[in-house]
Formats: structure tokens, sequence, C-alpha cells
């Protein structure tokens, strides 16, 4: 049995259309990926323009505080020197005229906060003398620029007896 060339002419458009409808749903797919790799490049474009400006402010905020951290750390003792200490709080109880019964320094101990070490010393100081007097002496702990490093934690009155036991630390950044 042999096809008529009509018959021939129509399985050949047929096979046209069909080939041409294969290329065009390939055509279309691929269009649809280059859509959809355009969309990320310019998301990834845009969240590297982003990463760059939250590099620039970190690297801010970084040396802001580097150089806070060197204020500060002017600011602290490079070690807590009992000696020293012990003048100034003599001579503040002095000025304030409370008694101190007996001043004694413990070892520094060592705190670590992140990558910043710095030693602590916990004294407790004992004085007598008026109740004002005692204010007087722990405001003057508090605001004197010897004692800018010191934190007065608790102060325990006695005011029948006139005596206080206040407990202060006394902080110290090691280098």
């Amino acid at each position: 049995m042999r096809l008529s060339k009509k018959v021939w002419i129509i399985i050949g458009i047929c096979i046209i259309v069909v080939l041409l409808g294969i290329v065009f749903s390939s055509y279309s797919q691929q269009v649809r990926e280059q859509r959809e790799l355009n969309e990320q490049l310019d998301a990834a474009e845009v969240l590297s323009i982003k990463l760059e400006i939250d590099e620039e402010d970190l690297k801010n905020e970084l040396a802001q505080a580097q150089s806070l951290l060197g204020t500060s750390q002017k600011k602290f003792p490079q070690a807590v020197e009992s000696i020293e200490f012990g003048e100034y709080i003599f001579e503040i109880a002095d000025d304030c005229n409370v008694t101190l019964d007996y001043l004694k320094f413990p070892k520094p101990s060592a705190k670590t906060e992140g990558s910043v070490t710095y030693s602590v010393v916990s004294l407790t100081l004992p004085v007598r003398g008026a109740l004002a007097d005692i204010f007087e002496f722990v405001n003057t702990i508090k605001t004197d620029a010897r004692f800018a490093s010191t934190q007065v934690n608790s102060v325990n009155l006695n005011v029948g007896g006139g005596s206080a036991a206040i407990s202060v630390d006394i902080y110290g950044y090691k280098r």
C-alpha cells in the first residue's frame, strides 16, 4: 500500500508542527530559567551591596569599640597596688573624720569578660564615726578620681554603735 502525496504532506506538516512545538516548549522553559537566574542574580547583587554596607558599619563600630576600650583602659589602673590604695583610703578616712579599724588587701582575683581580662580586689572597710561622716566617706570613695575603677557594693550601718562595714570592689585592667 502506497500512500498518496497528500498524506505524505500531511504527515510532514504534522512532524514539523510537533518539532516546532517541542522547540517552542524548550525555548519557553529556557526563558523561564533565564528569568529566574536573573532574579536570583539581582537578589545576590542587592545582598552583596547590603553586606558591603554592613561590613563598613561593623568596621566603624569596631573602631569605636577599640577607641572606647582604650579610653576605658586608661581609667583603670594596671594593677591594684595595695600600698597606694591603702594610703588613699586612710587619707580619705582621716579627711572624713572616721576611724578605719583595719585594712587587709586580699590577693586580686582575675575576671574575664570577652577578650578583656581584669583583676578585682574585694575589700571590707570597717569604719567608726558619726553617721554623716560615714556617709561622707562612702561618697568620697564613690566620687574620688583615684577610685574611678572602684564600685561600692554595700554599706552595713550600725547606727547605734556609730560604725559601718563598707564592701567595695577595686577593678584593675591587666594589659
